[in-house]
């Protein structure tokens, strides 16, 4: 409970900037059939709207990271929430397509600069004993806000299509402002002890994620892919297969999700600090992948509302234990670098968002359960290689997943 108070009650307000963020990337999702409807697009363009947020949010993490370590967490936070708020606004405001694409470029663009900035900012502020838990705090924000993001925007809806819009913007305005205001600047991490190469150059994207392949993290940054495509494939299809399968009305999918993730949450925050202390960030990341791949699965057998409520609580606890956990294990390899690794885990969990999304609609149409038997594997093959990685790795004293005391 310290650490929530800890510099001026930072990590409260870092939190609330997170669980904001994700939330807006979420509002669209119940009122986008009538924005279909109202604005005469197609099903193919809503895609392409929800691919854009995630797209900008790739290309742009790891220069906002950069800026974050040059300029500042402070500056970088509050710039993504004002970006942000400007991008809500515009997509309350629009009136064709081209506009709802401007808007959700900004809104990947005030995310992008929003998350690393907020990740470094902890590690700033966290010893290596807490990061994990602080770390854990933030992911817990964010799963939330991404989570029940729908819900609000589903809610709000009610009072007319463009209100979440409105909220969402004047939400995230207000964010900006308490934080311009309130949050300190803190001095950043410096670990002469931590080498980073990749951080020094300047470099397209595409550069950059191919040199961080030579990273020492490089395989927690596939870990954080990974776990970005199960998700992505898991959650995009979850109400129509739902739907398909059960005939399910929007009320039961509410309810089912929004348990899975509080419940996922409260697994997440009670019990993360006290696995990484007594088994180090190793085996809680392989632990969850192979129960999350494993649950993932078990969607297909579930043949009942409870017990499709109970498998959705294992998938999201245990992806809500590996995200923190291998956040964990990158921020303590980044040394004075905390903002450019942040925005490379940023960016590798848009690519896995992206190539999830878009692989989920294309396996349910083919079958509806296929999207889950699919993520399920990945994450079981990826639990595979990391221990045939491990094993094998001739710099025994350099495993991409040592436990770091």
């Amino acid at each position: 409970m310290t650490l929530l108070f800890k510099s001026k009650g930072a990590m409260i307000l870092l939190m609330l900037n997170m669980f904001l963020a994700m939330a807006a990337f979420g509002l669209v999702v119940p009122v986008m059939p009538e924005y279909i409807k109202m604005l005469g697009l197609s099903g193919t363009i809503a895609g392409f709207l929800t691919a854009a947020f995630a797209v900008t949010q790739l290309f742009f993490s790891p220069f906002a990271g950069r800026f974050s370590d040059q300029y500042g967490r402070k500056k970088a936070i509050v710039f993504g929430m004002v970006v942000l708020a400007v991008s809500e606004a515009i997509f309350a405001l629009g009136s064709s397509a081209i506009w709802l694409f401007i808007s959700r470029f900004l809104g990947g663009l005030g995310i992008a600069f929003v998350a690393p900035a907020v990740m470094a900012f902890i590690a700033d502020i966290t010893t290596e004993q807490e990061r994990a838990k602080g770390i854990g705090y933030i992911s817990a924000a964010m799963s939330t806000g991404f989570l029940i993001g729908p819900g609000i925007g589903g809610f709000l809806a009610e009072y007319g299509t463009r209100v979440p819009f409105y909220a969402a913007a004047i939400g995230a305005g207000i964010a900006a402002l308490i934080t311009w205001l309130v949050l300190p600047e803190v001095n950043r991490v410096n670990n002469g002890d931590v080498k980073n190469d990749i951080s020094t150059s300047n470099q397209g994207i595409l550069r950059i994620i191919i040199s961080s392949v030579k990273a020492p993290y490089f395989n927690a940054l596939i870990v954080l892919l990974v776990l970005g495509f199960a998700l992505s494939n898991f959650e995009t299809v979850f109400g129509l297969y739902l739907d398909a399968k059960y005939n399910f009305n929007p009320k039961d999918i509410a309810v089912i999700m929004t348990i899975g993730a509080v419940v996922g949450v409260i697994i997440q925050l009670g019990i993360l600090d006290l696995l990484v202390k007594k088994m180090g960030e190793l085996k809680v990341i392989y632990l969850s992948l192979l129960v999350a791949g494993l649950s993932i699965m078990c969607i297909i057998i579930a043949n009942s509302y409870w017990s499709l409520i109970f498998v959705t609580i294992i998938v999201f606890g245990a992806c809500d234990l590996l995200r923190p956990a291998a956040s964990s294990y990158l921020s303590k390899q980044a040394g004075s670098d905390q903002g450019y690794v942040a925005g490379l885990n940023s960016s590798y969990n848009s690519i896995g968002t992206i190539l999830g999304s878009a692989a989920a609609g294309i396996l349910y149409d083919v079958s509806i359960g296929l999207p889950y038997i699919i993520a399920g594997a990945i994450l079981i093959l990826c639990y595979f290689v990391l221990l045939v990685v491990d094993k094998y790795n001739p710099r025994a004293k350099n495993k991409t997943f040592e436990k770091i005391n």
